[in-house]
This record gives structure tokens, C-alpha cells and sequence, in this order.
């Protein structure tokens, strides 16, 4: 699949375009994507500033060299691209021009200069800068492109002939308004006069640096003004029910004084962002754009659903299923877990109360079950809010989620959310084997395979063995367990099934705690012992499952 050529253009400068796109990029990179930021503002230059604490290297070359190298006739033209060192993706960065500590090199002018744009045109230089764009959409999923202001050739490549959609930022006053429409439409004049196949423009418009926090009253003014201005943009694009209202105010990057100093990636730093920040818009635009401008419906209606999906889109999850329970019904959530990986679902704990789960940025599993005793903690709560926030999947599957209760539950006190999932009953005292088998047969959609009654006896003792506490009651114990854990060992080995599930009940029975929560520590030869022992039953279980 072909990647997507996006100029972000504006007609007047100072409207945080750069900044705008810089954030964006990561963003993207961040999610997966392989994106390519390229400077074409070439009289005024500076995307480079944004991403100067995190390059490989600095430019050694740039947009003004590859026009240089056209006019040389250059057989093999370079990349002349950087690597942008972003975690999770690909990022590069074609600067203008070499960079020498923070500035462009002394020669960048007087390259610039010699460049005569209508006379490239005339030997053929369309048709070179098309060759680049085949070689940057095989390689990248996103190209942005830092556009020239104004009316100009530049501004003609970046907005006619390279772009297969606009990104047009503009802040909230007549010098930008005036324009920001039909500029659009000239795009798609000189485009219609390439000899190349490209549609009329998506054109996706940015407020950018609205004042909202100090001046709300005007800036609800403007908003509405802007949205009437700009609604003729959104015509070819924005799904029928959401209004040109409705898509400005999500794409709306607020003005925060912190972020008008230098050139800063605050997508770097508010991770994740809260409402109120600049990186939750931005994370907004960024998704527009990874959704290639669709599913507008979606955002209007779950903004936070519509960007999970964006971010989600490049990647498989880690794991099918996430298991939330409370510490209360750890035996439970174990038992669960092994039967389920047994079934070849690839599933976790994710334990209730621990703030690191909810810390989390993106999602390790595309499915999540509660094991509920009752009432559902309040942890809990939070992550079932989190995960139905974001519980739609890549390429728009569904992402689902279970409910496992005791019986005897009142499901009416359940969130109202959660009352209407599917939920299933299970008995703390029993091993949820069948329960374990109807999520295998939801997850997969296809049925479980019978387990064979060996498979049964190991995974009885792979269960024991993993429910082995940190601390024992008293010294004494540990030559019981120790004793036992051999017990398993030898009929494990001697391939006495019976034997080894008799010793596994001994085992649960011995792994109790005390009541008080005092204990010695097991010690590190038997943990060692358990770890070998559990190791060797897994790679049993796991020949049963391939």
C-alpha cells in the first residue's frame, strides 16, 4: 500500500504551521507509522529547529540539493533524509539544506538563489520530483511537507503538484480568513492542469492559536466565525450529521504561552495529555490524518475512541485478552489465565490497583475481562471506563468486554455500561474451565479443542505451581512444600498423571498464606526448584497446544 503525501500550508506565516506539523509527525511515527517530514519553506527554514535534540546526525544536505542535483542530471539522486530518533516508529527529516549547529550552512543562500524554478520546470523537473514522490510513498506511510507561505512556485509544488491532501493552519483573524478558501481552490486549478492523475484536494483546516482560556467569550465569537468561513473545505470529506462547527472545534489548537517560547515538541512531554493541554489537539489532527479523513462520525461522537483507533492502527496487540481482578480472587484470575493459555489465547493479569496500568499510553491487549466478587473496585471502574473510551480496534473492529462474576451478584448495581455485556457466572471453589472455553470461542470466534486428561493433570499443576506465595507461614512449611514440589517432579517424570494432580491439590493447600499476613520469605533454592519444575511443565502443555 501506497503511502499519502500531506502539504501543511498556510498563507500567512507565524500560524504555527511548523509547530503543527513537528508535533504531528511524531505523533504519527510514535503510532507506527513510517512518516517523512520534508522543509520545503525554503526561503524561511526552521523545521529542523524542532527536531535538533533528537537527531541521528545533523543534515548534511537537503530540498535545495536535490533540485541542485537535477539540474546536474545526477543519475542516482540521495535521500538526503536524517534519522529523527522517535520511539516506536520511523521518522526522517529532508531539511532545507546542511545544517551547521543550528542554522543552515553558510552557501544555503546563495544555492537557494541559483535556483531558477519556471526554468527547472521548462528541462523537466516535474517529472523528477514525481519520480521522488514514487520512491517517498513506497517507502513512507506518511509524507509531510512544510509548505511556503503565500502565493509562489514553491507554494505551486507543495500545494498542486506533490500533495494528496492539504493541511491549511490559520489563527483567527480577517489576514488569514480572507484567503484560506480560496487558496484551496487554486490548489485544485493548478493541479488540474498537471498531466498527472490527482483528484481535487481533501483539505483538512487547523485554527490554530485560539486564546480560549482568558478571552472566552471573543474566542467563542471567532470559533463560529472561522467555522462559517472555512465549512466550504470540509464539503468532500466530513461525514453527513457533523457539522463544520462540530470538526473545527476538534481541530482547534489552543494558544498556551508555555509552548510560544522556542521550538518545543510538547507531544514529548504531555504524555498521555489531559483535555486542557496542546498535545490533546494535536493528537486530534494527527488522527484525522492517520485515518486518512474518515470515520468523521466517529470523532464527533468519541474523540477519544476515534484517536485510540488511529493509534492503533499500524500495530497488533500484544495480547488478546487482558484479566483485571481484584487480589481477592487471584486463584480465580490464575486459573482462568493458565485454561485460557492453554487454549492458545494469549492473555495477562492486569491487576486492579496498580496505578501503572492505567499510566499506560497504549493498550497491550485488544480484549479485557473483569472478574467481579460482588461489587466492581474502584480501580477496576477506571479501566473499564479507559478501555470503553477506546474500545474501538484497528481498521474499526471491535474491541470486547467481559464480564466475570460470582454467582449471586447484583448485576443491577453494575455501571450501566457494563449491565448490558455479556456476563458469566463461576464459582470461586471450581476451576473456570467452561468459562475459559466460551471467551476462547467469543475471542477467536471458532470453538476450543477438547482437552486430553494428561492435558488436564498439567494444567492443574502449572496452576498450583504459579500460586505459590512470596512468604510462608512459618519455616516448617518449606520442607512441606519442598517435599511436595518433588512429589510432582517425579510423577511428572514417571508420566503418572493422577499422581501429579493429587500432588498438585497438596500444593494449593500448602500455598495458603496466613491470616495476619505475616511470613518468612521462601527461599531462593526452592523458588528455584518451582521455576525449573513449572518451566518443564509448560513446555509439555505447550506441545499439547501446537
Amino acid at each position: 500500500m501506497s503511502g499519502t503525501v500531506i502539504t501543511f500550508y498556510s498563507y500567512k506565516g507565524g500560524v504555527g504551521r511548523s509547530f503543527t506539523l513537528a508535533n504531528t509527525a511524531v505523533l504519527l511515527a510514535r503510532w507506527g507509522y513510517r512518516v517523512l517530514a520534508i522543509d520545503w519553506d525554503l526561503e524561511a527554514p526552521g523545521l529542523h529547529l524542532y527536531f535538533h535534540p533528537h537527531l541521528s546526525r545533523m543534515p548534511e544536505s537537503g530540498v535545495v540539493d536535490l533540485a541542485h542535483e537535477f539540474v546536474q542530471k545526477a543519475a542516482a539522486p540521495a535521500a538526503h533524509t536524517v534519522r529523527v530518533d522517535v520511539e516506536g516508529g520511523v521518522l526522517d527529516l529532508m531539511a532545507a539544506g546542511k545544517v551547521v549547529g543550528h542554522k543552515l550552512d553558510a552557501s544555503y543562500t546563495y544555492r537557494l538563489q541559483e535556483i531558477d524554478w519556471e526554468d527547472l520546470y521548462d528541462e523537466g523537473f516535474a517529472e523528477f520530483l514525481e519520480e521522488r514522490r514514487e520512491e517517498w510513498i513506497a517507502q513512507y506511510d506518511f509524507v509531510l511537507i512544510d509548505s511556503r507561505t503565500g502565493v509562489s512556485d514553491v507554494a505551486r509544488i507543495c500545494t498542486a503538484q506533490l500533495p494528496d491532501r492539504l493541511v491549511v493552519v490559520f489563527t483567527a483573524n480577517d489576514q488569514n480568513l480572507n484567503d484560506v478558501v480560496d487558496i484551496a481552490h487554486l490548489a485544485d486549478q493548478a493541479r488540474d492542469r498537471l498531466p498527472y492523475d490527482r483528484p481535487r484536494h481533501q483539505v483538512m483546516p487547523v485554527l490554530s492559536r485560539l486564546d480560549n482560556r482568558m478571552e472566552y467569550q471573543r474566542a467563542e465569537e471567532w470559533q463560529q466565525k472561522c467555522a462559517g468561513v472555512v465549512a466550504p473545505l470540509f464539503r468532500n470529506w466530513l461525514v453527513k450529521g457533523v457539522t463544520s462547527e462540530q470538526m473545527l472545534r476538534h481541530l482547534t489548537v489552543p494558544y498556551i504561552s508555555y509552548w510560544s517560547f522556542g521550538e518545543l515538541l510538547p507531544v514529548m512531554v504531555e504524555n498521555p495529555p489531559s483535555s486542557d493541554q496542546i498535545s490533546f489537539a494535536l493528537e486530534t489532527v494527527a488522527a484525522v490524518i492517520a485515518q486518512e479523513f474518515d470515520r468523521t462520525d466517529l470523532l464527533a461522537d468519541n474523540r477519544d475512541a476515534y484517536v485510540a483507533a488511529a493509534r492503533s492502527r499500524r500495530r497488533k496487540f500484544d495480547l488478546d485478552l487482558l484479566v483485571s481482578s481484584p487480589r481477592t480472587l487471584w486463584r480465580t484470575s490464575t486459573e482462568l489465565i493458565t485454561e485460557l493459555r492453554l487454549l492458545g489465547v494469549k492473555v495477562d493479569r492486569s491487576v486492579s490497583g496498580d496505578p501503572e496500568i492505567l499510566d499506560q499510553t497504549g493498550d497491550p491487549a485488544e480484549h479485557l475481562c473483569l472478574v467481579i466478587d460482588g461489587a466492581l473496585s474502584r480501580w477496576q471502574l477506571t479501566e473499564a471506563e479507559r478501555f470503553a473510551r477506546r474500545a474501538l480496534g484497528p481498521d474499526g473492529a471491535q474491541r470486547q468486554m467481559f464480564c466475570l462474576v460470582t454467582r449471586g451478584t447484583n448485576r443491577e448495581l453494575l455501571p450501566g455500561f457494563l449491565r448490558n455485556l455479556r456476563h458469566f457466572e463461576f464459582e470461586p471453589a471450581v476451576r473456570p474451565v467452561p468459562v475459559a472455553r466460551e471467551l476462547h470461542d467469543l475471542i477467536r470466534a471458532t470453538p476450543a479443542p477438547q482437552a486430553e486428561p494428561d492435558h488436564e493433570a498439567l494444567r492443574d499443576a502449572e496452576a498450583a505451581l504459579r500460586e505459590l506465595p512470596e512468604q510462608l507461614p512459618y519455616a516448617g512449611r518449606f520442607a512441606l512444600v519442598e517435599e511436595t514440589v518433588r512429589g510432582m517432579a517425579s510423577a511428572f517424570d514417571d508420566g503418572d498423571m493422577d499422581l501429579l494432580r493429587d500432588r498438585s491439590a497438596d500444593l494449593l493447600l500448602l500455598n495458603r498464606p496466613h491470616r495476619n499476613g505475616t511470613g518468612v520469605t521462601v527461599p531462593p533454592q526452592l523458588r528455584t526448584e518451582v521455576s525449573a519444575l513449572l518451566a518443564r511443565i509448560e513446555r509439555r502443555i505447550n506441545a499439547f497446544t501446537d
